[in-house]
């Protein structure tokens, strides 16, 4: 009997939550105008949202002049190799983001259940979901060959596709101006597609253009997606041609016209005006073919090589550049000094003239020493204002996690949703708070099939964020990637503090979140 007295008065003591939030200014999530209450969390979920007094907790946080959110959720990352040395995600964390899904621009882990595991093991500070990459499945069952899919293997690959969809996946994505994506034709992606697409999943494209062609990449992308019953994110949509800069209107006005007509089509953006990918990106497709040995035989080869430099000095004009003044080192690990500098600086620190043909060859030996990371000032002010105000565009950083202080990295990485709350709608007014928080949450979680995250509602996962919106402000810039972003006061992952008074709890509280095949 006394041990059931003793059990008792536990039971009677006992809090009523884990945590709770007072005095909050919440913003839900769904677009609807903020309004005040207290938040209850219990067991990692959200247990009660509304008039909290008299209620108990382990612990309360005053969020008296802070807004309550949920979690942003970062659909387009690419996290895999960095993850793995810096499992918490601080740059993101410490951004408000509180889920990530990678994956993407064709670009995965294969296998994924294992790489699932990896990560349960090593403590995750963010939950990440992934999608199943095109480029690694072809290389798997093609390697790098530039030329059509057989039957056979698509067959191979679409039963890889469906294996990572059985493991989690919650989606398939495409590269299609990487290798060796860009080998493929439609009928390839929409096969493929249709094996994401039975079991629910999403079909997120980096299209095969973005600037001179970018109407007829809408197209071919909607077309995979309609025909294989999927929605269609179109990832980081910009124009990247300086010479059609203004033009976006058009290519909204197209998604527009497939949303009328039925299709579930949505896209995401980072609200800069640069891009950051691969120095590869600037030879011609067919001269990266078939690895690493052919392309140096290629460039070998004086013939090929004027033919390259020719097809690279053409697409250099095309895109509106006389030069590579526009294309800055992110990352070389040959020769660090050179990270920041621009290829026509670099061209110039090994004394040759300023000119293209000069500037191609100084890449070509950068290619071949294993190539460089890039932050490329490709787009328009106006574009990325535009579609930041399409109401369907998702905030997606194109991001990585990133080892604080190593290279010069895309300030996306560390900012992208500090400078939407700071720039987007507290100075240019351009969306609304209510509005912008949907973007970053609601809207990612639907399209995903996130279904218990994005919302601040009773029984959901406590993914919350907590922030003064007159305070907060992305600090990372060209010249200084690697600032933290400020004015994220706490952030809850799956209910666990991993932001406290605005620094890392150091408590992993991220999960792996697997997509169930419907």
């Amino acid at each position: 009997m006394r041990w059931l007295i003793a059990l008792w008065a536990a039971v009677a003591g006992a809090a009523d939550f884990d945590l709770l939030i007072r005095n909050a200014r919440v913003v839900d999530g769904a677009g609807n105008p903020w309004f005040r209450a207290d938040i209850g969390v219990k067991g990692g979920r959200i247990a009660a949202l509304g008039r909290l007094a008299g209620r108990s907790a382990d612990r309360v946080i005053d969020a008296r002049g802070r807004v309550a959110a949920p979690g942003f959720i970062d659909v387009h990352t690419h996290i895999e190799g960095a993850v793995e040395k810096v499992p918490r995600g601080d740059n993101f964390l410490l951004d408000g983001v509180t889920t990530v899904v990678t994956g993407n621009c064709g670009g995965s882990e294969l296998p994924l259940e294992a790489w699932f595991r990896k990560l349960e093991r090593a403590g995750l500070g963010l939950n990440v979901a992934s999608l199943i990459g095109h480029n690694a499945v072809r290389r798997q069952v093609m390697g790098m060959a530039n030329r059509f899919a057989t039957e056979d293997e698509i067959r191979r690959m679409q039963e890889i596709v469906e294996q990572a969809m059985a493991d989690g996946a919650v989606g398939f994505s495409t590269g299609l101006i990487y290798i060796p994506g860009a080998y493929s034709n439609t009928e390839e992606v929409v096969a493929l597609a249709k094996a994401a697409g039975k079991h629910g999943g999403v079909y997120a494209s980096h299209m095969r253009d973005e600037g001179e062609k970018v109407l007829e990449a809408i197209e071919e992308a909607v077309r995979a997606g309609r025909e294989a019953g999927a929605r269609v994110q179109l990832s980081h949509f910009k124009i990247d041609n300086k010479r059609l800069w203004g033009s976006s209107s058009k290519s909204l006005e197209l998604v527009e016209k497939f949303r009328r007509e039925g299709v579930d089509v949505v896209i995401d953006q980072y609200p800069y005006d640069r891009s950051s990918t691969n120095l590869g990106i600037t030879l011609p497709a067919w001269a990266l073919a078939d690895g690493q040995d052919a392309v140096r035989e290629r460039l070998s080869n004086p013939e090929t090589r004027k033919r390259i430099a020719a097809e690279m000095e053409k697409k250099l004009r095309d895109l509106g550049h006389e030069d590579y003044s526009y294309a800055t080192v992110a990352g070389y690990k040959p020769e660090r000094t050179w990270e920041g500098k621009t290829i026509s600086e670099i061209n110039l620190l090994k004394g040759r003239r300023k000119a293209a043909a000069a500037e191609i060859e100084t890449i070509f030996e950068m290619v071949l020493d294993g190539g460089a990371q890039m932050v490329y000032h490709s787009m328009g002010e106006s574009d990325v204002e535009r579609i930041l105000r399409y109401p369907h565009t998702a905030v997606a950083s194109d991001g990585g996690i990133r080892e604080f202080g190593v290279g010069m990295p895309h300030p996306r990485s560390y900012g992208t949703n500090a400078r939407v709350l700071a720039e987007f709608v507290r100075t240019r007014k351009v969306i609304t708070l209510e509005d912008a928080i949907r973007r970053m949450t609601s809207l990612p979680a639907r399209t995903f099939a996130l279904r218990d995250r994005g919302l601040l509602r009773e029984g959901l996962a406590a993914d919350i964020v907590i922030f003064d919106p007159e305070r907060v402000q992305d600090k990372a810039t060209f010249p200084d990637p690697h600032r933290f972003s400020e004015g994220f006061d706490w952030v809850l992952v799956n209910g666990v503090i991993a932001v406290e008074d605005g620094k890392p709890a150091g408590v992993p509280g991220g999960q792996v979140l697997r997509h169930r095949a419907e």
